[in-house]
């Protein structure tokens, strides 16, 4: 038997993780934890799934280590007496007043002891498993990859027989939208309910009285673009409806987005990716770049084609007979200045890259992606 311990917050992303888990066929104990935070109804969610997943004869040993006398002497707009929680991006400068210090270094050396007590109670190898991912690097510096290999260190050379113990991040480069694929995935091999498992979550750091999501925490946010990047609806209560949070995330999101693009962008570059402009023919930097390397968004830094689908059409701008495997350019209907073209967008952050025509080399396929210099970012190979 696979074993594992785990901390549950609760939330959606440690929700998916012990779903994955136990999809892995892993034996799991999970520890929650009370440390004075103004979202505890997240540790009634936390247990409402433990029980449920009792009722399919799934089994899962569930702990909450109460830290809050400890914890709560701390300064957080998270914690119960601190400033109001903030509203806005996830990304936002102001979210850095919902970082409770020191918390994921606490949470990791309580589970750190736990995860050794188990190996030597039951002579195995223990992973310890978290959901922590690339979206919480931005605010959290206890999120961030050199923060668990420095304590997975520290705490290797710190206690016997830590050659049992291994931490186990299988999201720390993914973010909320691979998060819920995996979530997917793993609930239909459980043959569980997907919508009562994650309605029995909580993500909101302001949720009110009856526990209902607020929809305009930055965490909120993430959240809603996730599941409607993936065309779902959040089974989560929120305090109004989910088409009203949404509109709410989007325009959030997009006000946030483009003053980061005005503030990095060229004012070329934001005309065309942004306002879906488009660069005079044979003036663009790539139209005629001939060198090895990869050609990535220049608003996300997603991967769109490598140099090999590159091709020289003479039309001036960059022409590309196909895209990568997982770029998923989006194709859009443009009916524009009298013409009926098809748009290609990123499928990442929906950047305008250009048109699609069909005059491209039949020997593979006959498209042609006309793009834009000024919606791409070259990165030369290495030899």
């Amino acid at each position: 038997m696979k074993r594992a311990v785990m901390a549950l917050s609760g939330g959606m992303d440690s929700t998916a993780l012990l779903m994955r888990l136990l999809a892995d066929g892993y034996k799991v104990d999970c520890l929650s934890y009370h440390y004075g935070q103004k979202h505890s109804i997240e540790l009634e969610r936390a247990q409402l799934n433990i029980e449920y997943l009792g009722t399919k004869e799934i089994h899962v040993e569930h702990k909450i280590i109460d830290l809050s006398s400890a914890m709560g002497i701390f300064e957080s707009s998270l914690i119960e007496g601190g400033k109001d929680i903030p509203e806005g991006h996830y990304e936002a400068e102001q979210m850095k007043s919902t970082v409770v210090p020191n918390r994921n270094a606490i949470f990791a050396s309580i589970l750190y002891g736990y995860a050794l007590s188990v190996a030597s109670r039951e002579n195995c190898p223990v992973k310890i498993a978290l959901g922590v991912h690339s979206g919480d690097h931005e605010i959290y510096p206890d999120c961030r990859p050199e923060f668990y290999k420095a304590i997975e260190h520290a705490f290797a050379i710190g206690n016997w027989e830590s050659e049992n113990i291994e931490f186990k991040l299988p999201y720390l480069d993914g973010n909320k939208v691979t998060i819920l694929k995996d979530a997917l995935n793993a609930v239909d091999k459980l043959g569980l309910n997907f919508d009562r498992i994650f309605a029995n979550t909580n993500t909101s750091y302001n949720p009110d009285s009856e526990g209902r999501s607020s929809g305009k925490s930055g965490a909120d946010i993430e959240r809603i673009l996730a599941f409607n990047q993936l065309g779902l609806a959040d089974p989560v209560d929120y305090q109004t409806s989910w088409d009203e949070v949404l509109v709410n995330a989007l325009h959030v999101e997009k006000e946030h987005r483009d003053k980061e693009y005005r503030e990095r962008l060229s004012d070329e570059q934001y005309y065309v990716t942004r306002e879906s402009g488009t660069e005079r023919a044979f003036t663009g930097m790539y139209w005629d770049e001939k060198r090895d390397g990869n050609y990535y968004c220049i608003c996300c830094n997603h991967l769109l084609f490598t140099s090999e689908m590159k091709f020289d059409s003479g039309c001036g701008w960059p022409s590309f007979h196909t895209e990568h495997p997982k770029a998923g350019i989006n194709h859009i209907q443009d009916n524009t200045h009298g013409m009926h073209r098809i748009e290609v967008q990123c499928s990442k952050c929906a950047a305008h890259l250009g048109h699609i025509f069909e005059d491209g080399p039949r020997a593979f396929g006959g498209q042609r992606y006309c793009i834009n210099s000024a919606s791409i970012d070259f990165q030369e190979r290495d030899e």
